[in-house]
């Protein structure tokens, strides 16, 4: 029988949040959802109907972990050995905000989680674009393209919270004898069902991922056997989820590939 593992999943209340928690709770795993407020209690607390899992729910607002020492409070309250941070502003109260969330909180969250040995694996969820430089694999002028109009354009604020964010889980998972970072990348996303991926290093850094697909693919993520600290791009494509995660873990895909991080002697 497969271990069962107690995931603390942080932004709850989100889109993929909400569609990971009842394929968590398939697998007879304990999810305890860390929302904002007291109102998306009723939402999430339907989530776990029917289902073999236990679901918790912690009421506790992420931009307020403004320190390691709060995150490990929660943690260390909590007591799950798997994180998955799919927590964002979305834009809400500005560059402020975004920086608080998306940078300052998630990093405090992925250090304090590597003082927990008890805790193996964070995944964190961040987009394609979330690099210094165009992947090699990448056909050429697309990457200058995305980068003028996305990470200096209309995502400027949240590619540099969000770049600082998978680095971080990058060099402190390195480092770290206990936790796995697993950093999943999709592109632009969208509310088509879930069906079949491009998984690791994908071909193009444009394309779409449906949030039902990126959910899909966390599942599987904290669920493989064997996985490695990596970065995975992730696509709408051709590969059924579980036999595209399976091969990235069998053929140590590594998205990070090319960048500064990954060749570093941390």
């Amino acid at each position: 029988m497969a271990a069962s593992h107690h995931v603390l999943l942080i932004g709850g209340h989100g889109k993929i949040a909400q569609m990971l928690t009842p394929l968590l709770l398939k697998r007879s795993w304990t999810v305890t959802s860390m929302i904002r407020t007291k109102e998306q209690a009723p939402t999430i607390e339907k989530l776990g109907s029917g289902l073999p899992g236990k679901l918790n729910v912690l009421v506790s607002s992420v931009d307020e972990v403004s320190t390691q020492e709060r995150a490990a409070t929660i943690l260390n309250t909590v007591k799950p050995d798997y994180v998955a941070w799919s927590a964002g502003a979305g834009g809400k109260g500005g560059p402020e905000m975004t920086f608080k969330v998306d940078r300052d909180a998630a990093i405090n969250f992925i250090r304090a989680a590597a003082n927990i040995p008890s805790i193996t694996r964070f995944l964190l969820v961040s987009y394609g674009g979330s690099r210094r430089s165009g992947a090699s694999w990448w056909p050429e002028g697309e990457w200058d393209d995305y980068n003028k109009k996305v990470n200096y354009g209309v995502l400027a604020t949240y590619y540099k919270a969000k770049i600082a964010a998978d680095e971080a889980l990058y060099e402190t998972s390195k480092k770290s004898s206990s936790l796995v970072g697993i950093c999943l990348r999709p592109g632009t996303l969208t509310e088509e069902p879930a069906g079949k991926v491009e998984l690791g290093k994908t071909a193009h850094v444009k394309g779409n991922a449906s949030r039902a697909s990126v959910a899909a693919t966390a599942d599987a993520l904290l669920a493989v056997d064997g996985i490695k600290n990596t970065w995975l791009d992730l696509l709408d494509g051709n590969d059924d989820v579980e036999a595209a995660v399976k091969k990235c873990v069998q053929d140590g895909v590594d998205a990070a590939e090319g960048e500064e991080i990954f060749g570093s002697k941390i």
